[in-house]
């Protein structure tokens, strides 16, 4: 029980030590650039080099975490890490750089274990925010960004980055020790996992919102030391402490985001994340002062952080048997996300000498996923809808206005024996028994243009010919501008009677 409870600290901190390496780079650009001559491109493309593994490995990592517990994929690679860093701490050349920085991204991956493990051990309406305090493990960033700076000043930056070695060694033992042994695991094969998933819709819609907020998370971070010192022209130390506020600011908020989607509804918090990441790409496009490229930093961190923590709600709530690998693919395409803007952003400044097209770029794609969120949250209401018709216990028939029969559930099919391709596109005249006339169902339609529903027992006959008695209560459904657009027809059976 004990090994339970100290999963969810346990994990956290792990990942707070795997993103710490993550980011040596990005964090230490400044100081490596003085001693290894680096061209603009490259500096964009050594710092954006460990979310390529950092991002791709996390597919299958999540699978491999279901499969054999997050203890051994924690423990396993913290010990792999230990000699990217050690490659790092005696770089002296661009080709260097990439190859340990390529390899560093395992640091980024791990995060795939804890959002597949932790789930295990928690019921379903407590997995958001679950899955946010989790998520502060992004602090991991925040911490190298300020720390590795201060340190590097002191001792340079190739001592500091062999420091982070005791931090491996440190929770590869505390995994190995502390870790849970007896994980449920899940060993459904890594292919058939993914032919049940990949045609999913929700899926590729998830990857998207994941991508923009994570991935501008990323982005802000490998981007933001190099380009406060290049051009605001301030201290590195100085641009490593407002790089670590805008981390630390995401991450507090991530957890946030998460119990938002517990307590509500999460397209509608996605909502308002995305027409905040909208303004703020529009606002930074313009390149701004100081001040208020800080506000139009921050609007981005706190939009970020609440949309990590309520993507990783829905997760669990779509894809609960292959939370695994549903996971690894959504948190791969947020590290990717985070890959290609300080690229795209360093090729535009090349080439037009600001960065204007890429923030609106970013403003853009956050408001195509709004619309996106906005078509999801109405599909939602539908499916909800459909859901509840079709598994009501009361036969159900709608038709439009003229009596055309345009949706009947399968309890209407048990009761009538007619199929719904069978009854489609007909009127219901086809069930009258014969045992009422004209007059009846005059007083029937009278009663529902004068009361708003008709409700009685009635005739009716089924497929077989066999006549059976119903309860049957008829309402009108109207628009908001109060005209009548269908008719409703739910039903119960009472008695049977063949002739």
């Amino acid at each position: 029980m004990i090994t339970k409870k100290i999963q969810l600290p346990l994990q956290t901190l792990s990942l707070v030590a795997g993103f710490m390496v993550w980011v040596i780079l990005s964090a230490l650009m400044p100081f490596i650039k003085e001693d290894i001559q680096l061209s603009a491109n490259q500096v964009a493309m050594a710092t954006a080099i460990p979310v390529v593994l950092g991002s791709v490995l996390r597919i299958p990592i999540g699978f491999w975490t279901n499969r054999f517990g997050a203890r051994k994929l924690f423990f396993s690679s913290f010990l792999f890490l230990l000699f990217p860093v050690y490659f790092i701490s005696i770089a002296d050349s661009y080709t260097d750089l990439l190859i340990g920085g390529l390899f560093v991204g395992i640091g980024g991956a791990i995060f795939s274990v804890g959002v597949t493990s932790l789930p295990k051990y928690y019921p379903r309406e407590r997995h958001g925010f679950v899955n946010g305090i989790y998520g502060v493990g992004n602090l991991g960033t925040a911490l190298t960004t300020f720390t590795a700076p201060v340190i590097a000043a002191q001792f340079g930056w190739q001592p500091t980055v062999k420091f982070f070695l005791i931090l491996l060694i440190l929770f590869a033992f505390l995994n190995f020790f502390l870790g849970d042994k007896k994980e449920p695991k899940v060993v459904t094969p890594l292919g058939e996992q993914i032919k049940s998933v990949y045609k999913n819709q929700k899926l590729w819609a998830l990857c998207l919102f994941y991508f923009l907020t994570f991935g501008s998370f990323v982005a802000f971070t490998i981007y933001l030391p190099n380009f406060l010192v290049s051009h605001f022209g301030l201290d590195k130390v100085d641009a490593g402490l407002r790089t670590a506020g805008f981390i630390a600011l995401a991450t507090f908020f991530r957890p946030i985001g998460g119990w938002l989607g517990d307590k509500f509804n999460s397209f509608v918090i996605l909502m308002v994340v995305f027409a905040g990441m909208t303004i703020s790409g529009i606002l930074l496009s313009f390149t701004p002062s100081l001040t208020l490229y800080t506000i139009g930093c921050l609007a981005v961190a706190i939009s970020a952080g609440i949309g990590n923590g309520t993507v990783f709600k829905l997760v669990p709530l779509y894809f609960s048997k292959q939370a695994g690998i549903v996971n690894g693919i959504v948190s791969a395409m947020g590290g990717l996300g985070g890959f290609f803007p300080p690229l795209m952003l360093a090729f535009l400044y090349n080439l037009t000498g600001h960065y204007a097209i890429g923030f609106m770029a970013l403003s853009q794609v956050a408001l195509a996923s709004l619309i996106i969120v906005i078509w999801m949250y109405y599909q939602d209401k539908l499916s909800l809808a459909k859901n509840i018709i079709d598994h009501t216990a009361e036969g159900i028939m709608i038709t439009d206005v003229k009596g055309t029969i345009e949706k009947v559930n399968p309890a209407f099919t048990t009761v009538t024996g007619y199929s719904a391709d069978e009854v489609i596109g007909k009127n219901p005249r086809f069930l009258q028994s014969g045992k009422h006339g004209e007059d009846f169902y005059r007083e029937m339609w009278k009663s529902i243009k004068d009361n708003g529903f008709w409700q009685g027992e009635i005739w009716n006959k089924k497929k077989n010919g066999s006549i059976y008695t119903e309860w049957l209560t008829i309402s009108p459904v109207k628009n908001e501008a109060g005209e009548i657009k269908n008719f409703v027809g739910m039903f119960s059976e009472l008695t049977v009677k063949n002739e």
